[in-house]
């Protein structure tokens, strides 16, 4: 069982616990890792995020999901600018990902700089080394606890011919292995 953080505001001990057992059984699931970034009036922002998940391939246009802390300035900014691009990483690409999660030690500076970034046609930035680029208008948004969900329509897709996705699990990146079945 995780330990009891006294620290944690608003929390009673049990709540702390449920909290910290959820967080310690929710690390040992496995995500691929995406940098989310939107352009726009509303300016460019972006954040790094592993609660993406696919949603339908039916229907006018494809559908994704992408859960952002309400928190990151890039929540105010997709609202806004109404779309954003799922730049899903590969594996060499952990400095990116530290970068737009809030990693480095230094906190400001352009999180841009890394990697070479081209707008899509919605005005997002895309990651043009990412495995794939999903650009997506935002089809719709709802505030649940302290996140934003976001659902997107995929307009464009950039896929990469080369690579495999950045994967993070139990609290650390990790390599995917080709292995015969």
């Amino acid at each position: 069982m995780g330990a009891f953080d006294p620290a944690m505001p608003g929390y009673s001990r049990e709540e702390s616990m449920l909290r910290q057992s959820f967080l310690d059984a929710m690390s040992l699931t496995a995500a691929t890792v995406t940098v989310v970034t939107t352009g726009g009036p509303a300016g460019r922002a972006g954040i790094t995020v592993s609660a993406m998940t696919p949603v339908s391939a039916d229907g006018g246009a494809p559908l994704v999901l992408v859960c952002i802390n309400d928190a990151s300035r890039a929540v105010q900014s997709i609202l806004e600018n109404r779309a954003f691009c799922v730049n899903i990483l590969r594996n060499d690409q952990r400095m990116i990902s530290d970068a737009f999660g809030g990693r480095l030690a230094r906190q400001r500076f352009d999180k841009f700089a890394y990697g070479e970034w081209a707008d899509t046609n919605s005005g997002s930035p895309r990651l043009t080394t990412a495995l794939a680029a999903l650009d997506c208008s935002l089809a719709g948004h709802q505030r649940q606890g302290t996140h934003h969900v976001m659902f997107g329509y995929v307009q464009g897709i950039e896929l990469s011919d080369a690579g495999k996705p950045l994967v993070y699990c139990n609290r650390s990146y990790r390599e995917l292995v080709d292995q015969a079945v």
